[in-house]
């Protein structure tokens, strides 16, 4: 019987993603961000990755700087730095990569260098997520970034920024929790789902979290 529960769990969720896919128009875009919330927006459509940050962690003041300055980021190259932390890490000039769900350091970069020629200019969108060092003051140059498509998904809400938009259920927390993670109820959702971001890449519009929409 789990096993026959299980299975309905995972083809109803392929139905879900595929639905996404279909809603999906804009088919040419690069999602930059800090973490693996946007290689799972990629990922869950089955859409080419058009972005360098794939499967890695960029601390979010890091994230915000290398924003502030992309295209001149691009242009530098990884340096391996040596730390104690479990898994390869770089320096992009005085960003620190850490390419979490990649073996080596070598193919972490390498990936990087691929990807990076990808991605369209003209069609950016930043993603953010309140964690990793994210502070109140980061959230507010988050804001201030020079890009029309931007999101940074928060714990709690933070109505004077445009940008910011609050997934339920981190409130006790200091911080957002891991938004890639399925939810505890019976069809398979990731609370990365609570944001509509097939509207998101479609529109490039702001969405209002539901806290926002109560107001």
């Amino acid at each position: 019987m789990q096993r026959i529960v299980r299975g309905l769990q995972l083809y109803e969720r392929k139905l879900y993603c595929r639905r996404k896919k279909n809603r999906l128009k804009n088919k040419d875009f690069s999602i930059i961000a800090s973490n693996c919330n946007g290689t799972f927006m990629y990922y869950d459509m089955r859409i080419r990755y058009l972005t360098p940050t794939v499967n890695l962690v960029i601390e979010m003041n890091d994230f915000v700087k290398l924003a502030e300055n992309l295209e001149a980021y691009m242009e530098k190259e990884i340096v391996k730095l040596e730390s104690d932390v479990p898994y390869p890490t770089g320096m992009l000039d005085d960003i620190k990569i850490m390419f979490m769900h990649y073996p080596t350091f070598e193919e972490g970069v390498e990936k990087w260098n691929e990807r990076k020629k990808r991605i369209n200019w003209e069609n950016l969108f930043i993603v953010g997520t309140e964690k990793d060092g994210c502070t109140y003051e980061t959230i507010q140059r988050f804001d201030r970034l020079p890009y029309e498509n931007k999101v940074i998904f928060t714990h709690i809400e933070y109505p004077e920024f445009s940008s910011a938009y609050y997934i339920e259920g981190f409130e006790e927390r200091d911080e957002i929790g891991v938004l890639t993670n399925y939810k505890e109820q019976f069809w398979k959702r990731r609370y990365l789902d609570d944001f509509d971001y097939v509207n998101f890449l479609n529109s490039g519009r702001q969405l209002k979290s539901k806290g926002q929409q109560r107001c």
